[in-house]
């Protein structure tokens, strides 16, 4: 599941695209950018695909935008065997897990600070999302887990089975 959101510094808007694991919850793959463009929402795919690599198909579920849209996004979906899945046109919920995050992001971090530059944004943004949110943010949605453990798990029970 992928969306984009924005975050204001000093310097004009930063964009985070995320995209997360929906078993896990794990953020797999992220980007960011002071442009809101095919690009960096395909820098955030590649980045989780070269993490995941996952070896079946996997549906990949965004929203109606024009990046996700785009010939060169939906070419790198069927290059990496994803399946596409848009929302709904008006439908909110949809993406309502990848916009919980970027709600919790927000509040948990990004509203607690302001941000001179988009480079200091982008340096808190990273110690949120790889330090503490996929490895020691619990999530009840997954067992009261990290992500992090969450996965490993699956991995250990997948391997013992």
């Amino acid at each position: 599941m992928t969306d984009i959101t924005y975050i204001a510094t000093g310097e004009g808007w930063l964009y985070l695209a995320s995209v997360m694991d929906l078993y896990s919850r794990k953020i797999v793959g992220w980007h960011m950018s002071d442009r809101m463009t095919k690009e960096l929402v395909l820098q955030a795919l590649k980045q989780a695909y070269g993490r995941q690599q996952p070896d079946e198909a996997v549906l990949h579920h965004s929203d109606r935008g024009s990046q996700y849209a785009s010939h060169d996004y939906q070419k790198q979906l069927q290059l990496y065997s994803m399946i596409g899945s848009m929302s709904r046109k008006g439908n909110c919920y949809d993406n309502a897990c990848i916009e919980s995050f970027h709600s919790v992001i927000k509040k948990e971090l990004i509203y607690l600070n302001k941000y001179e530059t988009r480079a200091e944004a982008e340096k808190s943004i990273f110690e949120y999302i790889e330090v503490f949110y996929n490895n020691e943010r619990i999530h009840s949605s997954i067992g009261y887990n990290t992500p992090a453990d969450f996965e490993s798990q699956y991995y250990f029970n997948a391997l013992n089975q």
